[in-house]
C-alpha cells in the first residue's frame, strides 16, 4: 500500500516531494502533497521529514 496523506494536516512544505526517491509524490493545485500509488515503494522516507505527521504507510 501506498504512502497516505492527510489532507487536513498536509501544509504543502514539499519536504516529501524532495525527498521521495521514485518521485511518487508531488503538490497539487491546491498545494496538498498527493502521492501516486503505483510508483511509490513504501520506503517511508516522505513520513519521515513531514513536520507536521501528515504522511503514513498503513
Amino acid at each position: 500500500m501506498a504512502a497516505i496523506i492527510n489532507r487536513d494536516l498536509c501544509t504543502g512544505c514539499g519536504q516529501c516531494v524532495d525527498t521521495c526517491p521514485v518521485e511518487a509524490i508531488s503538490l497539487d493545485d491546491e498545494g496538498i502533497a498527493v502521492v501516486d500509488g503505483k510508483l511509490c515503494v513504501e520506503c517511508g522516507k516522505c513520513v519521515d521529514v513531514c513536520p507536521v505527521e501528515a504522511i503514513s504507510l498503513d
